[in-house]
């Protein structure tokens, strides 16, 4: 157990010994690190604010991973596949959330608004998820998904631009049919 409920939250969805296993779990680790160092004061909260700029440099360089310190993270992220994940500054992102390989979370447009996503929310590959969208809890983002509006709680968005599938009907060559 460490001393930062959030960080316990996310080691508890990762397998044993993830820092050996997963390079993920360093991105995470260093954001974690600077979110508590920006509630301290003094010289030493200066310091250690230099020292995380500096890990988080270093290990968005080897595992491809941006989590800003200004960005809004709950607790129990998951990182499968790292690389290529891209998350904006203002973004926020709710409790027990998995990101795939290649994710973005951003704006679309210089200076505008990024997206809110809540608990429970699983990405695939490549998703993109860009501007003033939220997604509710429980969605799930399919693989080069390009989402530019809100997706409901519980429902699956695919395709570019995203549409949302209706529960228990496949949708196929522009028809519905029953799976």
């Amino acid at each position: 157990m460490t001393a930062d409920a959030d960080f316990d939250a996310d080691l508890s969805r990762y397998p044993p010994r993830p820092f050996l296993k997963e390079q993920s779990i360093w991105a995470i680790c260093v954001y974690r690190y600077g979110r508590r160092v920006l509630n301290r004061t003094g010289i030493l909260r200066t310091i250690q604010l230099k020292l995380y700029w500096l890990m988080s440099r270093f290990v968005e360089t080897l595992t491809g991973i941006t989590l800003p310190l200004e960005a809004r993270i709950g607790p129990g992220l998951r990182i499968y596949h790292f690389g290529n994940i891209v998350i904006h500054s203002e973004a926020v992102i709710g409790r027990n959330c998995t990101l795939r390989h290649g994710v973005t979370i951003g704006n679309r447009v210089p200076d505008g608004p990024a997206p809110v996503i809540e608990d429970d929310v699983d990405f695939g590959a490549y998703a993109q998820v860009l501007g003033n969208v939220r997604i509710g809890s429980g969605a799930k983002i399919g693989a080069m998904t390009v989402v530019l509006c809100d997706v409901p709680a519980g429902a699956t968005a695919v395709g570019i631009p995203a549409r949302i599938l209706q529960t228990g009907v496949l949708q196929t060559g522009g028809q519905l049919d029953k799976p």
